[in-house]
């Protein structure tokens, strides 16, 4: 399984009522940064499957609601949210071992 594609519409259920920690990466397919850091985001997701922790990605253009309740200026911006709240937030390209450091922590 790769990543989630997260909407307004199932944030709240894939994210905020999480039982697992997950990374979520706002982006826009028109962000060169985003595209460098796209199939970093595709690793975890991989890398991660069955191990308690889950990926997703939420276009900013399409969603902008979600971004917007969390102050998204710049993209792309990566959070890892736990318990449905945001315990870590990186704001650009992350070298992958930050984002999974973070992850790990969240567990």
């Amino acid at each position: 399984m790769s990543e989630i594609t997260l909407t307004d519409q199932n944030f709240a259920s894939e994210v905020l009522q999480s039982k697992e920690p997950i990374l979520v990466d706002f982006w826009a397919p028109w962000c060169g940064p985003c595209r460098i850091l796209g199939p970093v985001i595709e690793e975890i997701a991989q890398e991660t499957q069955n191990k308690g922790i889950k990926v997703g990605k939420l276009n900013v253009d399409e969603n902008p609601n979600i971004a917007g309740n969390y102050n998204v200026m710049s993209i792309p911006t990566t959070m890892v949210f736990k318990g449905g709240k945001p315990v870590e937030q990186f704001v650009g390209v992350q070298p992958k071992q930050v984002l999974v450091k973070a992850l790990e922590k969240a567990k």
